[in-house]
Protein backbone atom coordinates (compact mmCIF):
# COMPACT_ATOMS: atom_id res chain seq x y z
CA UNK A 1 0.00 0.00 0.00
CA UNK A 2 1.52 3.07 -1.36
CA UNK A 3 2.04 6.72 1.73
CA UNK A 4 -1.07 7.97 -0.32
CA UNK A 5 -3.24 5.07 -0.17
CA UNK A 6 -2.83 4.55 3.58
CA UNK A 7 -2.99 8.47 4.38
CA UNK A 8 -6.73 8.07 2.45
CA UNK A 9 -7.52 4.75 4.41
CA UNK A 10 -6.79 6.90 7.71
CA UNK A 11 -9.08 9.52 6.56
CA UNK A 12 -11.63 7.58 5.54
CA UNK A 13 -11.83 5.63 8.43
CA UNK A 14 -11.85 8.51 10.28
CA UNK A 15 -14.83 9.72 8.87
CA UNK A 16 -16.20 6.11 9.70
CA UNK A 17 -15.06 6.32 12.98
CA UNK A 18 -17.14 9.74 13.69
CA UNK A 19 -20.03 7.93 12.43
CA UNK A 20 -19.66 5.02 14.41
CA UNK A 21 -19.47 7.58 17.32
CA UNK A 22 -22.31 9.38 16.65
CA UNK A 23 -24.48 5.63 15.70
CA UNK A 24 -23.71 4.86 19.23
CA UNK A 25 -24.90 7.96 20.93
CA UNK A 26 -28.23 7.49 18.64
CA UNK A 27 -28.77 4.48 19.93
CA UNK A 28 -28.47 5.08 23.31
CA UNK A 29 -30.34 8.09 23.47
CA UNK A 30 -33.05 7.16 20.80
CA UNK A 31 -32.91 3.54 20.09
CA UNK A 32 -32.62 1.59 23.24
CA UNK A 33 -35.59 4.31 24.85
CA UNK A 34 -37.61 3.19 22.28
CA UNK A 35 -37.01 -0.23 20.99
CA UNK A 36 -35.60 -1.97 23.55
CA UNK A 37 -31.87 -3.03 24.08
CA UNK A 38 -31.83 -6.34 21.62
CA UNK A 39 -33.80 -4.42 18.53
CA UNK A 40 -31.58 -1.39 19.13
CA UNK A 41 -28.40 -3.08 18.77
CA UNK A 42 -29.52 -5.02 15.90
CA UNK A 43 -31.26 -1.32 14.31
CA UNK A 44 -27.92 0.25 15.39
CA UNK A 45 -25.67 -2.56 13.30
CA UNK A 46 -27.29 -2.25 10.19
CA UNK A 47 -27.17 1.58 10.47
CA UNK A 48 -23.82 1.54 10.85
CA UNK A 49 -23.21 -0.69 8.47
CA UNK A 50 -24.97 0.74 5.88
CA UNK A 51 -23.16 3.82 6.46
CA UNK A 52 -19.95 2.30 6.22
CA UNK A 53 -21.32 0.81 2.68
CA UNK A 54 -22.12 4.60 1.89
CA UNK A 55 -18.68 5.73 2.79
CA UNK A 56 -16.66 2.92 1.21
CA UNK A 57 -18.67 4.00 -2.21
CA UNK A 58 -18.46 7.71 -1.97
CA UNK A 59 -14.76 7.94 -1.29
CA UNK A 60 -13.99 5.11 -4.44
CA UNK A 61 -13.25 8.52 -6.21
CA UNK A 62 -10.42 9.96 -4.37
CA UNK A 63 -8.85 6.54 -3.96
CA UNK A 64 -8.79 6.58 -7.30
CA UNK A 65 -8.62 2.93 -9.37
CA UNK A 66 -7.08 0.23 -7.35
CA UNK A 67 -7.42 -3.40 -7.43
CA UNK A 68 -9.01 -6.41 -5.82
CA UNK A 69 -5.76 -6.64 -3.96
CA UNK A 70 -5.68 -3.21 -2.86
CA UNK A 71 -9.41 -2.50 -1.79
CA UNK A 72 -9.52 -5.62 0.55
CA UNK A 73 -5.96 -3.74 1.73
CA UNK A 74 -8.28 -0.69 2.50
CA UNK A 75 -10.69 -2.89 3.85
CA UNK A 76 -8.22 -4.85 6.22
CA UNK A 77 -6.88 -1.49 7.38
CA UNK A 78 -9.81 -0.44 8.23
CA UNK A 79 -10.53 -3.79 10.15
CA UNK A 80 -7.28 -3.25 12.46
CA UNK A 81 -7.89 0.21 12.55
CA UNK A 82 -11.20 -0.43 14.44
CA UNK A 83 -10.20 -3.45 16.23
CA UNK A 84 -7.11 -1.52 17.66
CA UNK A 85 -9.51 1.58 18.70
CA UNK A 86 -12.01 -0.44 20.27
CA UNK A 87 -9.81 -2.24 22.33
CA UNK A 88 -7.79 0.56 23.23
CA UNK A 89 -10.92 2.83 24.34
CA UNK A 90 -12.00 -0.39 26.16
CA UNK A 91 -9.09 -0.52 28.20
CA UNK A 92 -8.69 3.24 28.59
CA UNK A 93 -12.35 3.27 30.35
CA UNK A 94 -11.43 0.27 32.47
CA UNK A 95 -12.87 -2.48 30.83
CA UNK A 96 -11.39 -5.65 31.31
CA UNK A 97 -10.53 -7.44 27.61
CA UNK A 98 -12.73 -10.15 28.69
CA UNK A 99 -15.77 -7.36 28.96
CA UNK A 100 -14.52 -5.98 25.60
CA UNK A 101 -14.75 -9.36 23.71
CA UNK A 102 -18.55 -9.46 25.07
CA UNK A 103 -19.27 -7.48 21.83
CA UNK A 104 -17.82 -10.21 19.74
CA UNK A 105 -20.60 -12.67 21.37
CA UNK A 106 -23.96 -11.69 19.72
CA UNK A 107 -25.25 -11.72 22.98
CA UNK A 108 -28.21 -9.40 23.77
CA UNK A 109 -29.06 -8.79 19.79
CA UNK A 110 -25.17 -7.38 19.42
CA UNK A 111 -24.17 -7.61 15.76
CA UNK A 112 -20.85 -6.20 15.93
CA UNK A 113 -18.88 -8.68 14.80
CA UNK A 114 -21.16 -8.86 11.36
CA UNK A 115 -19.88 -4.94 11.06
CA UNK A 116 -16.51 -5.58 11.19
CA UNK A 117 -16.86 -7.94 8.59
CA UNK A 118 -18.44 -5.12 6.83
CA UNK A 119 -16.05 -3.10 7.44
CA UNK A 120 -13.55 -5.29 5.64
CA UNK A 121 -15.33 -5.79 2.94
CA UNK A 122 -17.14 -2.38 2.17
CA UNK A 123 -14.23 -0.98 0.46
CA UNK A 124 -14.10 -4.27 -2.27
CA UNK A 125 -17.97 -4.29 -2.34
CA UNK A 126 -18.79 -0.35 -3.05
CA UNK A 127 -15.67 -1.14 -5.63
CA UNK A 128 -18.21 -3.75 -7.18
CA UNK A 129 -21.47 -2.13 -7.08
CA UNK A 130 -19.92 0.36 -9.43
CA UNK A 131 -18.03 -1.76 -11.78
CA UNK A 132 -14.82 -0.02 -10.51
CA UNK A 133 -12.90 -3.24 -11.48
Amino acid sequence: MSLAIAVKTLVVWTVILVLAMANGILREVALVPALGKTAALISSGLILSCLIVIVAYLSLPWFGFLGTAEFIGVGVAWLFLTLTFEFAFGLFRGKAPAEILEAYTFKDGNIWTLVLLVTMLSPWFAAKLKSHF
